[in-house]
């Protein structure tokens, strides 16, 4: 049955940025398709998404973990071997600065693309050398925006990040294709988060915002959960390098 294949009952996922937002909301979309979640963020222990999680009869494990740097990688993928090793990893931490592009600060910057980018590729990196040595399948969910295909305004490393990360999705696509390895991106559109806040309590720039989006509202973080799912899944062993946009046709518009 084709719903078979969506099951995830015994595969364990990385979730990185797992507090809150979006990060939390695919954490919980996958274990209600059966998989045990190894949560990922600055902030320790996340005793919220844990409860959200073992309710569904699930196993949680959180790491605490910088990643403006690389040093807890190893950790991250440690933690997830007592699960018995991670079969998903979905690349969702973020961070975003504003500024206009003649001011913007190079600490601002560094700060965004270390996160956003960097540190994205090498847990991507440790993730696929292990699958690749272990002779395993995996599956790697990186998640982009709606600005690895436009610009925007303010956010330059934002969108010099998320534009790459959307490259670095169809590069690791092909190379580890024939790895069982699938690589593929979210690029979720305005969503209600902590990364929004601000401009959806400025009335002007809402306005224009959902004057855009045909389905007339904010995302929410369940909105992702069946994209993720599904990129999770067995149900998409035969899609690769391939960005789904979840933005209420904000693109098409």
């Amino acid at each position: 049955m084709i719903l078979d294949a969506f099951n995830l009952k015994g595969k364990t996922a990385i979730v990185t940025g797992a507090a809150r937002g979006l990060g939390q909301g695919m954490a919980v979309g996958l274990a209600e398709a059966g998989a045990d979640i190894v949560g990922v963020d600055v902030i320790s222990p996340l005793d919220d998404t844990r409860a959200r999680i073992e309710s569904l009869g699930r196993r949680f494990v959180d790491v605490k973990a910088d990643l403006s740097g690389l040093d807890d990688i190893p950790n991250i993928l440690e933690t997830a071997a007592t699960f018995g090793g991670a079969d998903i990893l979905v690349n969702n931490a973020g961070i975003i600065r504003r500024h206009p592009a003649h001011e913007f600060p190079l600490a601002d910057w560094d700060a965004v693309i270390n996160v956003n980018l960097r540190t994205l590729f090498f847990l991507s990196q440790a993730f696929g050398k292990a699958r690749i040595e272990e002779g395993k399948a995996g599956k790697i969910i990186n998640v982009c925006s709606m600005l690895s295909f436009s610009g925007g305004i303010l956010v330059a490393p934002y969108t010099a990040s998320k534009s790459a990360v959307a490259g670095i999705t169809r590069l690791l696509g092909n190379e580890w294709a024939g790895h069982g390895i699938n690589v593929n991106g979210i690029a979720p559109g305005y969503m209600a988060t902590d990364n929004t806040a601000p401009l959806r309590k400025d009335p002007t720039r809402e306005k224009e915002i959902l004057s855009r989006v045909p389905m007339d509202r904010w995302g929410t973080p369940e909105d992702l959960q069946g994209a993720v799912v599904f990129l999770a899944s067995s149900a998409s062993d035969y899609i690769t390098g391939t960005i789904i946009r979840v933005d209420g046709g904000w693109l098409t518009r």
